[in-house]
């Protein structure tokens, strides 16, 4: 007699639960966790969705797959909440409308040392020193730190550099800083410059304004003119800037704007930050996982409280549409204090159109590469006579200098488009030097033999870089770990090693496979193998510097001891100028734009 699967009994788990704070699980009969929520009183929570009346399609649609529902109480709301952000996370339930957004949030920081250094800060905070934001975005860091150097003269510089100074660097020279680092400022000076800057940056513009304009006024009477003048350029620049912010508030003014728009479909949450009373800009959002029928108040309820469970929110949180009452957002002890609503007058309203408008920017866009990405992946699948379209890509690559320092790089495309949060980098060790044959045996055998066990996921299609002889080693390890049915194809440079004219070795065929230079396919073949390539090399590199004990600069064409000295400087280390874009790097004097890019390349 066939097993029978179990009817699931509303009243029956009803008179079970407690009327107590907690999570509780929507499972399938499978046992696949449908949907995580949490509750204040589980009884009364989750009696709610058993009711005539359903909150959302998409809530319907799940009720009809739940056998089974799994509650833990816990001790208080906050606990459940955090319970409940972290099931989400985990298990990733088909139903929960999930945002993952692998950065953290970037701040301005004034480091707690003698004389503090102004600097770009992402990840956990130090004790003593001071945090400004979140910023949308690092470009609106560095705009800010930009700014605040040209206006305070603030040290950048990491404190190895700062140490070790005999002379004024670069800055001092372009009136970047003031150059505590020889002594040609006071302490006293220095840390009213950084007073006035941290006023700045908490919102009291004004008041820094205020105390520029007092100082200028009292060296021009004591006739100090050149110092008169110097304080005269530090309220311009400010004014400047307070100019420049459009949509501005009048006072000091902090708000969060949460617009959710959906189209066509698919959703955004696009996330405006307004700081101080200025408006740093946007920050769109999808969620990451295929949720149907998810309306936008469900996807600012399911935004707000995974956000702001690790950011702290601003007293103000201004959203395009109301909160469905039976989503019970719920904000932690901290943020019980946080208005949340629609906007209230016309300068929210305007910021709100704002973050609408570019929320549908944000979704305009993201179409446009879905379209173009499909494409694609159809004519790859067409090229390669594949039974379906590869939704994970695997391209390996070795890179190395005359055998020395040899690393192996291993990217991954997932649905069209490149996720680096699973690239995986491997040095190559116990192999003839400059023999890729057997570099590229020990890095596919290490890499699959997780795949053959079960303890990674197995792609769809394996891109090797190289002719026959590295696809031959490829076909040699995938039988040898009994994975035979993996599609591999290798790619062959073409003649001149010219993009283009690449040619494709695949198992199928006798004769390798061309495609012309404008095939969708290969361009996208072309971009994966690309990235594989610049991930080995820098890889490579980075492990031939350390083993040299040399920099990385040292191996840029176009650089040599003085614009190194200059980049150093100029960035406060190394990691300084690996982080530094193309733009900021040509802003140091004797880099073009050209060898900007070049050093960028290099870098990364």
């Amino acid at each position: 007699m066939p097993n029978s699967v179990p009817v699931f009994d509303a009243k029956e788990l009803l008179a079970t639960l407690p009327d107590e704070p907690g999570v509780y699980r929507m499972l399938s009969a499978a046992g696949e966790v449908l949907y995580v929520g949490k509750a204040k009183r589980l009884k009364r929570r989750v009696a709610s969705y058993f009711q005539k009346s359903v909150p959302s399609p998409r809530i319907a649609l799940m009720l009809t797959q739940v056998a089974a529902v799994e509650v833990t109480a816990t001790r208080s709301e906050a606990e459940a909440l955090i319970l409940e952000n972290t099931l989400i996370k985990k298990l990733e339930p088909k139903y929960n409308i999930l945002f993952r957004d692998d950065k953290s949030y970037p701040y301005i920081m004034l480091s707690g040392d003698a004389v503090p250094r102004l600097g770009f800060h992402r990840g956990a905070f130090a004790k003593k020193s001071r945090y400004f934001g979140p910023f949308p975005n690092s470009l609106a860091v560095r705009e800010s730190i930009q700014l605040l150097q040209k206006t305070f003269l603030l040290r950048t510089c990491e404190n190895a550099v700062y140490a070790h100074r005999s002379r004024p660097c670069l800055l001092h020279q372009i009136k970047r800083c003031k150059a505590p680092c020889v002594g040609l400022v006071s302490k006293e000076d220095y840390a009213a410059d950084v007073r006035l800057a941290e006023l700045f940056l908490r919102g009291r513009h004004g008041e820094v304004i205020d105390k520029l304009t007092a100082e200028m006024q009292r060296a021009a009477a004591a006739m100090y003119f050149e110092q008169a003048a110097a304080l005269r350029d530090q309220v311009r620049a400010l004014q400047a800037v307070l100019h420049r912010q459009y949509v501005s508030a009048p006072k000091a003014e902090d708000a969060d704007i949460i617009a959710a728009v959906e189209e066509a479909g698919a959703l955004c949450v696009n996330l405006a930050m307004v700081r101080g009373g200025l408006h740093l800009g946007d920050r769109p959002l999808f969620p990451s996982n295929a949720v149907a029928g998810c309306e936008p108040g469900e996807a600012l309820a399911a935004f707000i409280e995974q956000h702001y469970l690790e950011h702290p929110p601003p007293p103000r949180l201004i959203l395009s549409h109301d909160l469905p009452e039976a989503s019970g957002v719920w904000l932690d002890d901290a943020a019980k204090k946080t208005a949340v609503g629609l906007p209230k007058n016309e300068r929210e309203r305007a910021w709100l159109e704002m973050a609408t408008n570019n929320a549908g920017i944000a979704l305009g866009a993201r179409r446009r590469s879905g379209r173009a990405t499909q494409r694609r992946l159809e004519a790859l699948t067409h090229a390669l006579g594949l039974a379906e379209a590869p939704a994970r890509i695997e391209c390996f690559d070795v890179s190395h200098t005359q055998g020395e320092g040899t690393v192996a790089s291993c990217v991954v495309c997932v649905a069209g488009a490149m996720k680096r949060s699973e690239y995986r980098r491997f040095n190559i060790e116990g192999v003839t030097a400059g023999d890729d044959y057997a570099a590229m045996r020990q890095v596919l055998g290490r890499r699959y033999e997780k795949v053959a066990s079960g303890e990674a996921l197995s792609p769809d299609l394996v891109l090797i870089d190289g002719g026959r002889g590295q696809f031959r080693v490829a076909r040699e390890v995938f039988a040898e770990l009994g994975l035979e049915h993996l599609v591999a194809v290798g790619i062959a440079k073409g003649e001149e090693r010219k993009a283009g004219l690449e040619t494709l070795i695949v198992a199928s065929s006798l004769e390798p496979v061309i495609l012309s230079h404008d095939d969708p396919a290969l361009h996208l073949i072309q971009e994966v193998r690309d990235e594989a390539h610049r991930f080995a090399i820098a890889g490579h590199r980075a492990r031939r510097a350390k083993a040299r004990g040399r920099s990385l600069l040292e191996d840029v064409p176009g650089v040599g001891p003085a614009r190194r000295r200059k980049l150093l400087a100029q960035f406060g280390g190394l990691g300084g100028v690996a982080a530094a874009t193309v733009e900021d790097l040509c802003r140091v004097e004797g880099i073009s734009r050209a060898l900007a890019e070049t050093i960028h390349r290099e870098m990364h």
